[in-house]
């Protein structure tokens, strides 16, 4: 995903990435420095360019909550800040092991539904959530915010399934929905006109054997007439001007 949202312009000034594990420097990964999501077409995931704001350590529930609120140590880097306000569109992707109502944190902790919906009752215009996991669907049950619109990639009661293994490493490399979900984000560009309904529907059972979950009623558009590029993507449109503006110095 973090690859995705910056092929579509948006810098990693404006983009908190938190990973829990190292697993390029892990001691048994067999490539070491590098991390890919398919065993079909190895991209390494893990660059020069991979800016990480929260690894390790410091991969906290109690860290995710304050991002949200804003409410983090004075000390802070503007870059491990969310500094959004009444303008900003705000994408929230979460992944990993999850349950009815949970998400895990490093397998030591779990932030709740409650957790999340009071959390993002802060300052922005829009909100897009995609959780994927387990009952993913239960992640968003409790948001009560204006213009938020959710995601969960499977519903309460129904796992979320991997999609192919790497028989050289023996494990599963990537969940489904996400394995579609960014094969959907592959054929969008900046200038796309492709719409968030259409990406609602990249994963329909027949491909993710699990029911993706959508939450719209707390967002006031129709997802068929929002461009995708709105919460994944940065486009700035210039006006030309034909007059010549004289400056006014006072």
């Amino acid at each position: 995903m973090y690859h995705s949202v910056k092929k579509l312009g948006i810098p990693d000034s404006q983009i908190i990435m938190m990973l829990a594990d190292d697993m390029p420097c892990n001691p048994r990964n067999p490539k070491p420095g590098a991390l890919y999501n398919s065993a079909f077409h190895p991209i390494n995931l893990y660059g020069e360019d991979v800016e990480v704001d929260y690894r390790g350590y410091e991969v906290t529930v109690e860290n995710f909550i304050r991002i949200l609120i804003g409410r983090v140590p004075t000390a802070t880097s503007r870059s491990k800040r969310l500094l959004s306000d009444y303008q900003s569109n705000v994408l929230i992707y979460m992944t990993g092991h999850g349950g009815d109502g949970f998400l895990k944190f490093q397998d030591a902790e779990e932030v709740t539904n409650i957790d999340l919906a009071d959390a993002i009752e802060q300052i922005y215009h829009e909100l897009m959530l995609i959780v994927d996991t387990c009952q993913a669907a239960s992640m968003y049950q409790k948001i009560y915010s204006p213009n938020v619109i959710a995601l969960g990639s499977s519903m309460i009661g129904e796992d979320s399934l991997s999609h192919h293994l790497d028989s050289t490493l023996g494990v599963y490399m990537i969940d489904r929905y996400t394995y579609y979900a960014l094969g959907f984000l592959q054929s969008v560009w900046p200038n796309s006109n492709r719409t968030l309904a259409e990406f609602l529907a990249c994963c329909p059972k027949s491909k993710c054997l699990s029911t993706v979950g959508v939450r719209t009623d707390l967002f006031n558009k129709d997802p068929s007439k929002v461009l995708i590029t709105d919460f994944f993507g940065s486009v700035r449109n210039i006006a030309y001007l034909q007059e010549k503006l004289e400056p006014d110095i006072a």
